[in-house]
């Protein structure tokens, strides 16, 4: 079949969700793809994120395993520190969800995420448009056109909207009157190459948290050999006081950016010994910080219009406390894929079939992340300290019983989209 007779879809949004659509639709749906993507050039939040055994998984069907996983992580104890700078404990939360999977956990920095994507985007023969806003949607009934600021428009079958939290495609036509709220908590985060640091490569290998009276401090490896580690901050901090519009939020971050020195090394003081010099001098030798407030969308919005669907963070942004923000990405990705396939309903119907489908499984998630987030906030050191205890014996029991062996805190992790009857 010549493409001249394929569905055309146009892709809002040209990160891990556009390109994902894009490569599963073009291989599996025998669509015509088209991206268009707001910057000039592939960007990313920086940084590094998780992909938990349910969206690496999803890698290997979309054709992408084994470069991704030539690139990240593997290491998956995850390794609880104290203000007194001791080991409360190590965790296995894998082991269960790889044997019942066949996939373990990967840490990779989002830049080779994007990268690899990117790569198989391109090997695949489907067109980029890069520096192209979208500033307007008209849904004819039978087709629908996009209209970008330059004065280009593109008309396609439907209209997927994957262009984040601040999707334009959500604010323009799909459901206006929701807004992203932002969460009260912000990270700051950076990436220390190794050789920058005294300590051996594959020393700190896994996870490595430390809760403060501020918020918590993570420590991870994030690439296949051990070359760079990523840390971030995770705390709450209210929003710009002049205003919540984007010029009071980019002042707001530049000024939080400037002064993380400072604020860091004053949250980084109560950690005792080897292991608070170690996270004092990440923060120290980091010449890249960056700041990023935390925004999620209230559930209940709308995913879909006409023939316009918000997929990923435009339809379901949310806490990125279960690093299940990429995997949930890629469920939408696929389901859509299988709705498309598997029935033959008008394009309204799919959509909203999809909607059915998806859900629960998103609103599941949100809440977990939302709950996970209470760990960043503000507490006593009396408090720290009950807390700390509480991690100790949990961490114990936990280990000493071999409750790993029975999934606990991972069935999550063990869900197949693939699975899921249409």
């Amino acid at each position: 079949m010549g493409t001249a007779n394929k569905p055309r879809v146009v892709i809002v949004g040209g990160g891990p969700t556009g390109l994902a659509a894009a490569l599963l639709l073009k291989n599996n749906n025998f669509v015509v793809p088209v991206i268009y993507d707001e910057y000039i050039e592939p960007t990313t939040l920086g940084g590094a994120i998780g992909i938990p055994p349910n969206g690496l998984r999803l890698t290997k069907l979309l054709g992408i395993y084994d470069e991704v996983m030539n690139r990240g992580s593997s290491a998956t104890d995850i390794i609880l520190h104290s203000v007194k700078g001791t080991v409360i404990g190590h965790l296995d939360m894998i082991s269960w969800s790889k044997s019942q999977t066949g996939f373990g956990l990967l840490k990779i920095k989002r830049s080779d995420l994007m990268e690899v994507l990117c790569g198989a985007v391109e090997r695949a023969g489907i067109q980029i448009h890069r520096g192209k806003r979208l500033v307007g949607i008209k849904d004819g009934g039978q087709e629908v056109t996009a209209t970008f600021s330059d004065g280009t428009t593109d008309t396609a079958q439907f209209i997927l909207g994957c262009d984040g939290v601040h999707s334009s495609v959500r604010k323009l036509y799909v459901d206006p009157a929701i807004e992203p709220e932002y969460t009260g908590i912000s990270d700051y985060y950076a990436l220390v190459p190794t050789s920058e640091r005294p300590t051996p490569p594959g020393s700190l290998e896994g996870f490595h948290a430390t809760f403060t009276r501020d918020g918590m401090f993570a420590l991870m490896s994030c690439t296949k050999s051990y070359d760079e580690n990523y840390w971030f901050f995770s705390y709450a901090v209210p929003g710009p006081a002049d205003g919540s519009g984007a010029d009071a939020w980019q002042k707001h971050n530049q000024q939080q950016v400037e002064n993380f020195q400072p604020i860091l090394q004053e949250t980084l003081e109560d950690v005792k010994g080897q292991w608070g010099d170690t996270l004092r001098d990440f923060v120290k030798q980091s010449k890249l910080v960056k700041f990023h407030p935390i925004f999620s969308l209230p559930i209940g919005g709308k995913w879909h219009r006409g023939r316009c669907l918000l997929l990923g963070d435009a339809a379901h942004a949310m806490s990125p406390h279960t690093s299940q923000g990429t995997s949930m990405a890629l469920e939408d990705v696929f389901m859509l894929s299988r709705v498309l396939s598997e029935t033959s309903l008008p394009i309204e119907e799919t959509f909203s079939l999809y909607d059915e489908k998806r859900r629960p499984r998103v609103n599941e998630m949100k809440t977990a992340a939302k709950a996970n987030g209470e760990g960043r906030k503000k507490t006593g050191p009396w408090r720290l300290w009950f807390n700390e205890l509480v991690e100790g014996l949990a961490v114990g029991i936990f280990n000493a019983l071999d409750l790993q062996k029975f999934g606990l805190g991972q069935t999550a992790m063990v869900y197949d989209i693939m699975a899921e009857k249409i």
